[in-house]
Formats: structure tokens, sequence, C-alpha cells
């Protein structure tokens, strides 16, 4: 019996380091052969690529915890179509962008951010767009960056309530039970949950596809645990309060049946911003920048309009 045991108590810890390591590694081939371009900053590679006219006031997309940049094809072409020069980026851990060590917190984000645009010697002001957690960045990065920033849009942001209420969700964050489910039943579980999220065709039409084909990618899913425990759960009440008093322009765009980001959030952001615009999508869920474009592009133009 106690020879049996010990088997199962070596196979159990085995486990999580097998899975990660059957996933498929991120390459420096497969970086080079990606649409796009690579920066080369203090944590590691950086997949970016512009879009718009090379001399429109440029802005900048910031994605969420689980997607890379791809999300923003329905964004890009609206603000493409306004004049302006987008950039786009995957966050590490994310897309075509390396997978550093390190706690993923607000401030891991912010650096890369901040490396990416002293890298393409982007130094004039700035409209900055962020989507879910990148929401969160977007906020942090405004209020540091005062009077730089012509205007802030969020699409269902995080960073103003909990976006993992439940325990059977927090318990995916807990130290070494965290580890082991991510690393060994993760992709699973995550490839399960956009499903139910996404039921409706999108302006990415492989979304799907190419979000389940993140979760084989080595690095992934310990970069989505990391960003849960940290990023995910940093109060940035502050930095809205400091967007208010700088007179920052703000639109906030929210999905009306979104599971993720809950409508307490929006009174939330009322509450400490009051000068926020708000855009609620009917029936969209979270990803209703992909499965709702138009209805984006609608709150997008006359907002941004006004902050050239």
């Amino acid at each position: 019996m106690l020879p049996f045991f010990i088997v199962l108590v070596c196979i159990l810890i085995a486990c999580p380091f097998v899975a990660e390591w059957v996933r498929r590694p991120m390459t420096p081939e497969s970086q080079d052969n990606a649409k796009g371009q690579m920066a080369e900053l203090s944590n590691g590679r950086t997949h970016f690529r512009w879009s718009g006219p090379e001399d429109g006031p440029v802005a900048v997309c910031i994605p969420g915890l689980s997607t890379p940049s791809y999300i923003f094809a329905g964004v890009e072409r609206t603000l493409s179509s306004l004049g302006y020069r987008v950039l786009s980026y995957d966050l590490f851990g994310r897309g075509y962008s390396d997978r550093p060590h390190g706690n993923q917190s607000l401030d891991f984000f912010l650096w890369q951010l901040r490396e990416l645009l002293d890298n393409q010697k982007v130094s004039g002001p700035l409209t900055i767009i962020g989507y879910s957690m990148g929401g969160a960045i977007a906020t942090a990065f405004a209020a540091e960056e005062g009077s730089r920033i012509r205007a802030l849009v969020l699409l269902a942001p995080a960073g103003l309530s909990k976006v993992y209420p439940k325990l059977s969700d927090r318990i995916w964050t807990w130290p070494l039970v965290g580890d082991w489910l991510m690393r060994v039943f993760g992709g699973a579980a995550l490839r399960r949950e956009l499903a139910l999220q996404i039921d409706a065709s999108t302006i990415v039409p492989d979304l799907l596809d190419r979000q389940a084909a993140e979760t084989r990618i080595r690095g992934y899913l310990p970069a989505l645990l990391s960003s849960r425990r940290h990023a995910l759960k940093e109060d940035i009440s502050e930095d809205h309060e400091t967007l208010h008093a700088l007179g920052t322009p703000v639109l906030a765009i929210w999905g009306t049946d979104d599971p993720v980001i809950p409508q307490s959030s929006l009174a939330r952001l009322t509450e400490l911003n009051p000068d926020t615009h708000h855009v609620e999508v009917k029936w969209g869920g979270h990803a209703f920048p992909q499965t709702h474009p138009g209805d984006v592009a609608k709150a997008l133009e006359p907002f941004l309009r006004k902050t050239v």
C-alpha cells in the first residue's frame, strides 16, 4: 500500500511539470515569422504592429488577460478610419511576446508599455484604449502620464470590482493548488469558458480556435495565473480619481450581458469619475469588441472626434 501511495504522490507532483513541458514552446523563429515586428525590451521580446496613417495622432491598444492584440481588429479599423496611427502589442505571456518570469502586476505591464513606447520613439500625446485587464493597465498608465493623455477608452475594464468573486474561481489562485490546477486543467477550463462567452460570429473569424491554440503554448497558463494573482487584484480607484481631477476625457463601453465584468463596475466608475461617458452594448458579452464591432465604432467615433 505504501509504495502505491508514494507512486501516486510522485505522479501528482509530476503532472503540472509534464503538462507544461508537452506544450509547444514559443521560439524566436515563430516570433520572427509573425505578422508585425519584435521589440527587444529588458524583460524580453514584445510583439507589436502599427496600422493607420503614419502622420496621424498615436493611439495605443492594450489587450486583456487571455487574448493577444488581434482582438483589436475592429477597434484598429475604426481608429485608422479616423486618422489615428495605431500601436497594438501582445502583453508578456501572450501571443508572440516572450514569457518572462516575475509577478505579473500592473507595474510589470506598465514597465513593458513604457519600454515599448521608448523603443518606438513615441513621445507625443497619446490616446489609450484598454480592454478588460488592459483597461486597468491603461487607467494606471493614464493617471501617471497626466496631461500627455489625450483621451482614455475603456472596454469592459477590470480593476473596479472583484473579477472572480466565487470560491470556485478563487481556488485557481491559491498557492500550490492553483499552480497545479492551472497547469493540468487550466487549458481545458479556459477553452470551455471561452466557448460559453462567445456565442455569436466575431470580426475575427477564427477567434475561438486562435484563443484555444494559446492554451497549448508553453508559459501561457502560468502567465494568466500570475496576472490573476497580482494585476487583477490591484485596486485602481485612486487612478480613476486622479483622471477625474486632471479632466482627462474618459469613455467606458460595457456589455450588458458581460459574465466577467459585473455591472457594479459601471456604478463604481461613475462614483470615482462622474465625468466618464458611458455606453452600453445591448446583449454584449465580455467579447463585445469582437461580436459587436459596429456598436463599438458608433461609441468611439463621436467621442474621439472631440478629443483630436
